[in-house]
């Protein structure tokens, strides 16, 4: 047996390890094909339908088709082969018979693999067991295949494998390709209903010299023409709501943000933020907004508004229950803030309700507010629980730099959150446009970050000065799309819905 080039490529002069013979014979008969002057990757082939389009409308008689996929199956008896093809919209079963296909059988069972990519043409019949199936009258490979698809993929226990290998998961796994196709139709949803309500998508800069628009570290990168640095944006509210003073009324992005945060069920790096900015309305405005596009996504995807999670499930019909930070505080945990007083009674109180977790309880520790205090305790007794679909409203000052204030309480705001099986999934409020106002609360957090919080919201004087000039009354709403995906496909695991999650590098260890 002669050495193809590949192999001494990938493995030396010396045989290849054990575990590498497939490898090895696969290369061997790619080496064959080109030997024999055939091209085993041709830059196009002559396919003149889909599998799906055969086999809803199989040409009659003698009339031929060709189709163009995937091996995924062979078998031979005698001078006969059966194998299935795979192409994106499906399967379908041919048949190549020695007698008929003389050298390029002999070549189909020298050379194929399952794996393999090729074309085949022939005609339409079904089987004794009436499936429909392609007399092959010739065939061509159109892209040989080095590696042999894994035969136990399906339901891999090591699940970083499946990520890391994407390509396989989808390709092994129909219902991990089906979730990602459910979620295309809830980013097509969104469009929808954006489209209903007189939105214009746009598109704003991902690297940005001043990051904002949420609580995060960035991703800091130096662009060498310019010699400055820039980060990747955590969001992209602040050049949305600079085209609420440029004029436009109602805008939206479906984009990429970056964080540089940690990594769990519920958090990737990079992930898919949904924005709107709405000039002359609300944040009582955004609340139906919000619902509805949960609501219309659902029905797109589902057919139903009701959505299961695990055992448990939920209708997010409209509308959805409403309660303030501080009510769903006194609900769920049974503690009044109203009765605080200061920030160390509060972190008192607080930390009684932890019973004794001395980990969750030092976050406090830094809290000089009772609105910090209070935050905090809803984001560590309370979001977990609110399974029923709710919209909870009225956060703290303290922490909504760029939210509008409550008429009714300055030291409360007029932001809401959304919330489905304990997971938060959009951050919205009526947006701050009085730029004293707004002057006050970047210093407020400059503050907070010259006493250790990270990630404090950065000074954006570009902003400022553009808010200056005048920007409207104006409610801005966002939403995670991968949570959102999570909570529509009935998924645990964030990294479930993105199709290449973020993973250590696997030289990293």
């Amino acid at each position: 047996m002669h050495e193809c080039g590949i192999c001494r490529i990938l493995f030396g002069m010396k045989d290849a390890p054990k575990h590498q013979d497939e490898f090895s014979n696969r290369a061997e008969r790619l080496a064959a094909l080109r030997d024999a002057g055939i091209d085993p990757y041709p830059s196009k082939t002559g396919r003149d339908r889909t599998i799906a389009e055969l086999a809803k409308d199989p040409p009659r008689g003698k009339k031929e088709a060709t189709i163009a996929g995937r091996i995924r199956s062979v078998r031979s008896h005698g001078g006969s082969t059966f194998a299935h093809v795979q192409d994106g919209t499906g399967t379908f079963q041919v048949y190549l018979k020695e007698d008929e296909l003389a050298e390029q059988y002999r070549l189909f069972a020298d050379a194929a693999d399952v794996g393999d990519f090729i074309e085949a043409r022939g005609t339409v019949f079904k089987t004794k067991r009436g499936e429909p199936t392609l007399l092959v009258s010739s065939w061509a490979m159109l892209a040989k295949a080095l590696r042999p698809l894994p035969e136990k993929w399906h339901g891999l226990a090591d699940v970083e494998a499946r990520f890391r290998k994407r390509y396989l998961d989808v390709l092994a796994n129909p219902a991990v390709r089906f979730r990602m196709e459910q979620r295309s139709a809830i980013i097509d949803s969104i469009r929808d209903t954006m489209r209903k309500h007189g939105f214009l998508e746009v598109e704003t800069p991902t690297l940005q010299p001043v990051y904002g628009g949420g609580f995060a570290r960035p991703f800091k990168t130096h662009h060498n023409a310019l010699s400055a640095d820039f980060y990747l944006r955590i969001s992209d509210e602040m050049y949305l709501k600079r085209l609420l003073v440029g004029g436009f009324e109602r805008v939206y992005e479906i984009t990429k943000v970056f964080r540089n945060e940690g990594v769990d069920i519920r958090h990737n790096p990079e992930f898919t933020m949904f924005e709107a900015q709405a000039a002359y309305q609300d944040y009582a405005w955004g609340m139906g907004v919000f619902e509805e596009i949960f609501e219309n996504a659902a029905k797109s995807v589902l057919g139903t508004t009701a959505i299961k999670h695990g055992d448990e499930t939920v209708d997010i019909k409209r509308p959805w229950k409403r309660m303030t930070v501080s009510e769903a505080v006194k609900k769920v945990a049974g503690l009044d803030a109203s009765a605080w007083k200061s920030a160390a009674g509060a972190k008192k109180a607080v930390r009684a309700a932890l019973k004794g977790d001395s980990v969750r309880a030092a976050g406090l520790g830094s809290m000089r507010t009772v609105g910090e205090v209070l935050a905090f305790a809803f984001e560590s007794l309370v979001e977990e629980k609110l399974i029923a679909p709710t919209i909870v409203h009225d956060y703290p000052v303290e922490v909504s730099p760029l939210a509008k204030k409550s008429a009714k309480n300055p030291q409360f705001t007029e932001r809401f959150e959304g919330f489905v099986f304990g997971l938060e999934v959009g951050n919205n409020y009526s947006e701050l446009n009085d730029p004293e106002d707004l002057l006050q609360r970047f210093v407020a957090e400059k503050k907070k970050e010259q006493a250790g919080f990270e990630e404090a919201h950065q000074t954006d004087r570009d902003y400022l000065e553009a808010v200056e000039h005048g920007m409207p009354p104006a409610c801005g709403f966002g939403i995670g799309v991968d949570r959102m995906a999570m909570l529509l496909t009935d998924a645990s695991n964030i990294k479930e819905v993105i199709l290449f999650p973020t993973l250590r590098p696997k030289d990293k260890g």
